[in-house]
């Protein structure tokens, strides 16, 4: 019988009229006001096309024959739910034995560079020709090798990402400020040479080892393998280990510093550039365990940071750098009052002592001046003496020495160290003394404290995706000669780097399911590694966030309010969680999902972290990727992971490889029982009338244990999108990070339920759309994901399918999506287009297309607007902490503060900012509405597609609704009253002090502060200072 114009035949042999045909409709118009749209005819609508789509999306997928097959396999299959408490303990059991390993190396290098040390004497007139970094290779006009060159043999290795090294030898740095052949570098590369072995020992017994260095307390760097060091275009290396934080964390204990800056008169001009200079490199060697304030002075204080007047600040790199901005406002004017400013540091640091906050260990106040025209004697005598307790570190700016020794005395008087500073050259070696000095209690202690960093970026090591995040572990060296005992002579500090990626190798994926993670927190709770910390942004993600390793658990895991997950973690405890979480299932934030999370959490012992998991109660089961551990000797480095597996599996796996037995056992049952599909798709291929339009492209299948499977149904060069399922599409495929995206989205859905999608890509395909569905191991409602299969098929395809059905009521469609007023979308659960009339509206959020009704839909519940609180959350732009937009008034000038307090809380200032996502509540699966539009009455209709994701939403579009503003999900910026920012700015939430403390020593040599004692003006002042020499406390 031929078909009526305009009509199809669906499998169920209902005839269906055309939607977008040339039907003429009749609408009708109540009071001239609005139109009305049957909510029945869109309801039809709605499941015959999702009938229609859910046909093709289960044929060429093959989930039913799927589905049936695991059914068959039922009897043998054992299901475990994860115990969390457990798994993280065994977790951060292998996790402490990875660290211990790479401390055992360290304490290695220690032993043998003491040693070295302990045989070698000290000879002015050493010559030793060394291989330094910057001139191996080199050759001058004449061919020849330079001095401290020669020839270095380099060769590219896989391990250090194909950088040339040399794996028998190190080579010596030295920055560019300091002089090659200096004698006491000279002497120092002589007897750390004895490390070259212990690095190559250490290589050998493990070779997931990377860079091992000795950065000695003289400036010189040692590094292993060797590897040829670039100056900048200036011919420059500004590098100086001793301004790195694991030199600085292992060489010294946390500390509170005040910063005193003289501003007065005769501080103008360099002076006082060299002064911003100096307190800028004393920033430089504060870390995260430092607490810091900086006060200029003159006849007045001036905090640098009004609002921080009166207490200490976390030394993090946020507020280093807000501090830093504020350094360039200082001008010099007045006379220097230092007795005030004195009096002010001492009471500060008595009264944040008393806080229980700060470091709780050493304290200092750094001086920085051109001079001193009294001794201040009594002030020491009320505020520090007899304890100590501060030590005093004066700073002569200039070449003046008039009140150099005032300033010296000052120094011997408190166990400080004084130094005078000239030139702005002579800034950072002089700043380094004092470091010395507050390693000596450590050095007479003979306490080697292991300290590990927090997370940072190594540009030179690429793992495929961007530069890598390390942490480091570094142990201190001392002297051990008996005549310098008293004198407590660092040496140095040793430290290896270890990746992030190598922590998280010790984790099985497959344990922790398809939303599930694992996170780690540092003492001060910045993380150390989480899914959601991302530290590069721009172009090709080269970029560095400008705060990424010092971002606290809070920001991320932002549901927490109270932080009870966070501190307790901070606190070492162990432990249980659970919270509802809005998590972004792409890390562009464009589509996101409502979880229950279940953390456990626990302690990595020796070190300052602590470890968690979190685990979605919505299929916690089961995930793999890395089956064998190929990285661990050379001859397994080239091996695919298939390789691997079927050498594992041959037995004649020498040297032998390290494999998850039982993970290769499930991805060895996924592989049987996923068999047969392959030959069903195979047979939809040779079936010529399957498929003659090309609408359906490709077939894909991913288990729970990483097997992946495709099938094309065209040949690949009529693909229209070329990039899905491949290595350039980062979210499509299975890696060591995630699930990927379309595995995700199907997982979140009823089973038996299609996810229909556009592939956000980097190229944002819009031409194509995927159809997913989870497949469950066992017939039981909760069982948990076994796999999921889906299609690839042509927009064009899936928009002609959306535009057939058109079910019949009383024999013909009332309205039609022809109909020009009357729009029609096919919009997802996060309220992004699909389909609609307007082509370039594809991929664009609903909102934007139609603010008033998307409005509506929010009221009604329909929607709900969820937001991640902090940029680090996403990969666009920057870090935004509460500190970093803060500048916007200096010390000097108050005015805007006095402003803000005078007008309470009506002044604004940028402070965070939102990224809002969107997703549809599950539970309402139509609805119908109005807005009233400047008295124009606008109506819509919204109405799930059965077995999908989908909404269709059909809008009278007769009304302007201009003067509603477009729903977009553009980032926004939150302001914040300026009064209570400052509130914000002192909060510091809480943090773990490290285990050790080394603030004093009673052996310690405190008359070793860089000079003789100068005429005093006080005789009691110097008898003071005598009976301290003789009677250390």
């Amino acid at each position: 019988t031929k078909m009526p114009a305009g009509q199809i035949c669906l499998p169920t042999g209902a005839c269906l009229l055309l939607l977008f045909g040339t039907l003429s409709s009749r609408v009708t118009e109540v009071g001239g006001t609005h139109q009305s749209i049957p909510p029945s005819v869109v309801k039809l609508w709605a499941s015959a096309f999702g009938g229609e789509m859910k046909s093709i999306s289960a044929k060429y997928s093959g989930s039913q024959l799927l589905q049936k097959k695991y059914k068959e396999f039922e009897r043998a299959v054992r299901v475990e739910e994860i115990d969390g408490l457990r798994l993280v303990k065994r977790l951060a059991q292998d996790m402490e034995e990875m660290f211990h390993k790479k401390a055992q190396a360290m304490k290695r290098l220690v032993e043998a560079a003491e040693e070295a040390h302990l045989q070698h004497e000290e000879d002015a007139d050493l010559q030793y020709e060394y291989f330094n970094a910057v001139l191996i290779n080199e050759v001058n006009e004449e061919g020849n090798s330079v001095e401290l060159g020669g020839e270095f043999i380099l060769q590219p290795n896989d391990h250090f990402n194909n950088l040339s090294v040399n794996l028998s030898l190190s080579v010596v740095q030295v920055p560019t400020n300091m002089y090659n052949k200096d004698s006491a570098i000279v002497n120092g590369v002589y007897w750390s040479e004895a490390l070259n072995k212990v690095f190559v020992d250490n290589f050998e017994k493990d070779p997931s080892l990377i860079w091992q260095y000795f950065g000695s307390a003289k400036g010189f760097f040692r590094q292993y393998p060797g590897i040829k060091w670039k100056p900048d275009e200036h011919g420059v290396i500004a590098f100086d280990c001793r301004n790195r934080k694991w030199y600085i964390q292992a060489a010294t204990s946390p500390k509170n510093v005040v910063i005193l800056v003289d501003v007065s008169g005769s501080m103008k001009g360099l002076r006082l550039t060299i002064a911003k200079q100096t307190v800028s490199s004393i920033l430089d060697t504060l870390g995260d365990d430092d607490f810091f304030n900086i006060i200029a002075y003159n006849e007045e204080l001036h905090y640098v940071e009004p609002c921080l007047n009166g207490t200490l600040v976390q030394a993090d790199v946020t507020n280093k750098d807000h501090f830093r901005e504020h350094l360039d406002k200082l001008f010099a004017q007045g006379i220097g009052m230092l007795d005030v400013g004195l009096t002010e540091a001492f009471n500060l640091l008595s009264d944040f002592n008393e806080t229980g906050r700060g470091s709780e260990c050493s304290q200092a106040i750094m001086l920085v001046t051109d001079g001193a025209v009294d001794t201040y004697d009594a002030i020491f005598a009320k505020y520090n003496w007899p304890d100590r307790k501060v030590r005093i570190f004066p700073y002569l700016i200039g070449r003046e020495s008039a009140f150099a020794d005032n300033l010296k005395w000052m120094a011997c008087a408190n166990k400080g160290y004084f130094t005078q500073i000239s030139t702005l050259a002579d800034v950072q070696e002089n700043v380094m003394e004092y470091l010395h000095v507050l390693s000596r209690p450590k050095v007479i202690d003979r306490e080697h404290d292991t300290v590990w960093t927090e997370a940072y970026i190594d540009s030179t090591l690429d793992d495929g995706s961007g530069p890598v995040l390390m942490t480091t572990v570094a142990m201190p060296v001392f002297s051990t000669k008996n005549e310098t005992r008293n004198r407590g002579i660092l040496l140095g500090v040793v430290g290896t780097d270890v990746p992030v990626s190598e922590l998280l190798k010790t984790i099985p994926k497959y344990k922790l399911g398809i939303h599930g993670y694992a996170f780690a927190i540092t003492n001060n709770g910045y993380i150390l590694t989480h899914p959601d910390l991302r530290p590069l942004y721009g172009d090709g993600k080269k970029r560095r966030k400008p705060n990424y390793s010092s971002v606290d658990l809070s920001e991320v895991e932002w549901e927490d309010k109270d932080d009870t997950l966070r501190n307790a973690m901070v606190n070492r405890k162990t432990g249980t969680f659970s919270m509802e979480v809005t998590k972004s299932i792409d890390k562009g934030v464009k589509t996101c999902a409502y979880l229950h999370n279940d953390y456990y959490y626990t302690d990595i012992e020796g070190t300052p972290f602590s470890l968690g998991v979190a685990l979605s109660r919505e299929g916690t089961f089961n995930t793999g990727l890395t089956y064998c551990n190929t990285g661990d000797h050379p001859d397994h480095r080239y091996l695919s992971q298939i390789e691997a597996i079927k050498l594992y599996l041959s037995g004649h796996d020498e040297p032998q490889l390290k494999c998850d037995k039982e993970l290769i056992q499930e991805v060895l049952f996924d592989a049987v029982v996923t068999a047969p599909l392959e030959a069903y798709w195979t047979s939809l291929v040779l079936n010529k009338s399957e498929n003659s339009d090309k609408g359906v492209e490709i077939a894909y299948l991913g288990t729970r244990t990483g097997l992946s499977r495709i099938n094309l149904f065209v040949v690949s060069d009529e693909l229209t999108n070329q990039d899905f399922l491949t290595a350039e599409d980062k979210e499509g495929v299975f890696n060591a990070d995630h699930f990927p995206l379309w595995y995700k989205r199907a997982a979140e859905q009823v089973p038996g339920t299609f996810v229909y999608s556009l592939p956000f890509t980097g190229s944002e395909n819009k031409s194509v759309v995927l159809a997913s569905t989870a497949i469950q191991l066992l017939d039981e409602r909760k069982s948990p994901i076994a796999a999921a299969v889906g299609i690839q098929m042509k927009l064009e395809f899936f928009r002609r399918n959306f535009g057939q059905p058109c079910a019949a009521l009383d024999g013909k469609c009332s309205i039609s999506c022809d109909d020009e007023n009357i729009n029609c979308y096919l919009i997802d659960n996060n309220g992004f287009i699909l389909v609609a009339e307007d082509y370039t509206l594809t991929g664009k959020f609903f909102g934007e297309a139609e603010g008033a009704v998307m409005n509506k839909l929010l009221l009604m519940g329909s929607f709900k607007r969820s937001v991640s609180p902090a940029e680090h959350t996403v990969s666009h732009y920057f870090l935004f902490r509460f500190l970093v937009e803060f500048n916007l008034y200096s010390w000097w000038y108050s005015d805007l503060t006095t402003k803000a307090q005078r007008l309470g809380r009506s002044m604004q200032v940028p402070c965070d900012t939102e990224y809002p996502a969107f997703i549809s509540e599950r539970t309402i699966k139509e609805n119908m509405g109005h807005t009233d539009c400047d008295g124009c009455i606008k109506s819509f209709v919204i109405q799930q597609i059965p077995s999908s994701n989908l909404f269709m939403v059909v809008v009278d579009n007769k009304c302007d609704c201009s003067m509603f503003e477009p729903i977009t999900m553009d980032p926004i910026e939150i302001m914040y009253i300026l009064y209570w920012s400052k509130a914000r700015l002192k909060m510091q939430k809480d943090r773990r002090r490290p285990d050790t403390c080394h603030p004093f020593h009673p052996e310690e040599n405190s008359m070793e502060c860089g000079g003789a004692l100068g005429l005093a003006p006080s005789l009691s002042a110097i008898l003071l200072c005598i009976l301290f020499a003789v009677h250390p406390r």
